[in-house]
């Protein structure tokens, strides 16, 4: 078998290995008997749905959960795993999506934490500084030691976290979906790292949902389906193939859009602008219509769409849903209004992760909720629940933690919020993000059956494939500005690329025809 470098993944006896591995949650049972085993010196990918136990997986090899049964081998002895320490004096060291670094600290301190090298019963920071810079040499880093940390973006951000890992000479390296914010020129220097660390003999287990990046760095594949390990196969397997293993079944479309006639328009926005960060943006979104906003990072999509909402104030312009004009910088207009947002960032600003599903799904009609002064709780979670069967949320039950769903399911939260408080205009920004090929049918369906229904949707996505495949129109924004406006039938890659790299001016570029 031969890798992404073209070198052989080596044949020596696996240095960790996972046999019967189970483990069970109230009401879910997350690791039903899975087997894994990872080389010296390879890129092993982790792939399966959400909910398919990767992250119980990975967070048992960890030590922030323990089995109920099966065993764990490093080095061919059974070893027991019950605290991140363990781990790491078995040389196991996990990134997660979520870095555990500390923002007010410099980066040195950060590689460092707890364990800062000392002289004289004083931290020696000249010491910590000089091993600072010989880890941040090896992964690529050219941040210097004394820096605020809070002052790196995520890419750097990222390779700190391997650096530190690298520091604790780890042999293991587990890296939770790392390329999942990162631009296509910081996947790019990633993979290189993960190369030379894979050529340094260190053992990687890499969670992915892009499947086109498993040949890229990958050697072998181990699919996760129901808690169950069901195949292990080489990295250039076909992503048909995968998509199968993965999901029980064959997409036969994974863009399954199902275009409804454009009826009025639901939401206009005419010269939106604010100082320093968008101007002159124009556009309209009709019932039963997709739009798709497109662009570089940083071109301002974002922006625009807090804009709308009135999460952000905007300094010009005017946004009109159904006909009325709406105050800027106003959320409870908004949504009266009959818009609703779907974030970004859906664990920090569409959820409340300690509250359950019910909680979560009633959150923007709670205060419709209300009979002589007492909140309707059994209206609300019966209304929860029939969101929630309509949705196809996986839950142990209502009662179930937002927190413990996989993205997948919290996305389908998110939204779901949304259609329990009718809203007519969907903003969704960036509405797969980290979630995997099955979930994201059962998103891109949700939106046809929004569309077959008389809604409108504005769709934000850096997937330009799904920006192409689920919009009726493509608006492309450069600089700040609408650089133009495509038909579905017009929109190709190129044409998306020449227009969000031109930064061509244009106002009304959006408006529906």
């Amino acid at each position: 078998m031969t890798s992404a470098t073209g070198q052989t993944a080596g044949q020596a006896p696996p240095l960790l290995r996972v046999r019967g591995l189970r483990k069970g949650f109230p009401g879910v049972v997350a690791l039903d008997g899975v087997d894994f085993d990872l080389r010296p010196g390879e890129v092993h990918v982790l792939l399966g749905e959400n909910g398919a136990g990767k992250s119980t997986l990975i967070k048992t090899l960890s030590g922030a959960h323990r089995p109920d049964g099966g065993e764990i081998e490093v080095d061919g002895r059974a070893v027991e795993i019950r605290s991140a320490e363990d781990a790491a004096k078995l040389g196991i060291a996990t990134i997660y999506q979520e870095f555990n670094l500390v923002p007010e600290l410099t980066v040195a301190e950060n590689l460092f934490l707890g364990r800062q090298p000392r002289r004289f019963g004083l931290v020696d920071r000249r010491a910590m500084d000089a091993a600072a810079r010989d880890l941040l040499k090896r992964v690529g880093v050219d941040a210097e030691p004394g820096r605020r940390m809070g002052d790196l973006g995520i890419a750097r951000a990222q390779m700190v976290e391997i650096a530190k890992a690298l520091s604790l000479d780890a042999r293991v390296l587990i890296m939770d979906e790392p390329t999942a914010v990162l631009t296509t020129g910081e996947v790019e220097r990633l993979f290189a790292i993960v190369r030379t660390l894979r050529d340094q003999g260190v053992a990687i287990v890499f969670i992915t949902h892009h499947l086109e990046e498993i040949p890229q760095v990958g050697d072998r594949v181990t699919v996760l389906r129901d808690g169950r390990s069901v195949a292990q196969v080489p990295a250039d397997t076909p992503e048909e193939e995968l998509v199968r293993l993965m999901v029980g079944r064959s997409i036969e479309q994974q863009y399954p859009r199902e275009r409804s006639k454009a009826g009025e328009p639901l939401l206009k926005v005419s010269g939106l602008g604010r100082d320093g960060v968008f101007e002159g943006v124009s556009f309209e979104v009709r019932a039963g219509e997709v739009v798709g906003l497109a662009g570089l990072v940083g071109a301002g999509r974002t922006e625009v769409a807090r804009a709308v909402f009135g999460a952000d104030r905007y300094d010009s312009g005017e946004v009109v849903v159904g006909g009325a004009a709406l105050p800027g910088g106003d959320v409870h207009a908004a949504m009266e209004a009959g818009l609703g947002l779907v974030p970004e960032d859906r664990k920090g600003q569409g959820l409340v992760l300690g509250a359950d599903v019910a909680e979560n799904l009633g959150m923007v009609t709670l205060n419709k909720a209300v009979k002589g002064g007492l909140v309707d709780r059994a209206g609300q979670r019966r209304k929860a629940a029939d969101i929630a069967k309509q949705l196809n949320v996986r839950m142990s039950g209502l009662r179930q933690e937002v927190r413990t769903l996989s993205g997948g399911n919290q996305q389908k939260v998110v939204i779901g919020k949304w259609l329990l408080a009718d809203a007519r205009v969907l903003i969704l920004d960036e509405p797969t993000r980290g979630i995997d090929v099955g979930a994201k049918v059962e998103i891109y369906r949700l939106i046809n059956s929004l569309t077959a229904s008389g809604h409108a949707v504005l769709m934000i996505s850096s997937d330009l494939p799904e920006v192409l495949g689920m919009s009726d129109r493509v608006l492309v924004m450069a600089r700040g500005r609408l650089a133009g406006a495509l038909e579905a039938e017009e929109a190709t890659q190129d044409a998306v690329m020449a227009l969000a790299v031109s930064g061509a001016h244009g106002t009304d570029a959006g408006e529906g025809s």
